[in-house]
């Protein structure tokens, strides 16, 4: 997208005013997403360490059998479930959630709900 597009330039705002309180550390990573129209991303992040602790993507070979469109709520919630998943295999049990400057509804907040119900506390 172009910078002057006014819908990049809100969610860069959006996303600028989470980022200043939402901070990931070894007891509480943070959980963040990204989306695209294609595919949806999430990672647990220590912002001290630098590191990222799990990742899932409808791009991961653990979720090679959806079919169709990847870009939608059904497919948000499967990657919600296997990061939540990768998460609690990596020792992690409550995250902070960054929605990355995305309004929090329909994908986001369907990936959101499954990682809560998959077992991560946030």
């Amino acid at each position: 997208m172009s910078k002057t597009n006014p819908s990049w330039v809100a969610r860069q705002r959006r996303k600028a005013h989470i980022r200043k309180t939402v901070r990931g550390d070894a007891a509480r990573p943070r959980l963040c997403v990204f989306r695209s129209a294609n595919h949806i991303y999430a990672q647990v992040i220590d912002d001290v360490s630098g590191t990222t602790l799990a990742a899932a993507s409808t791009l991961s070979p653990e979720l090679k059998e959806l079919e169709g469109h990847k870009g939608n709520r059904s497919a948000a919630a499967k990657v919600g479930e296997l990061v939540a998943r990768k998460a609690k295999e990596a020792g992690v049990e409550r995250v902070a959630f960054d929605r990355n400057g995305f309004l929090y509804h329909g994908r986001i907040k369907a990936l959101a709900d499954a990682a809560r119900e998959a077992g991560l506390d946030f």
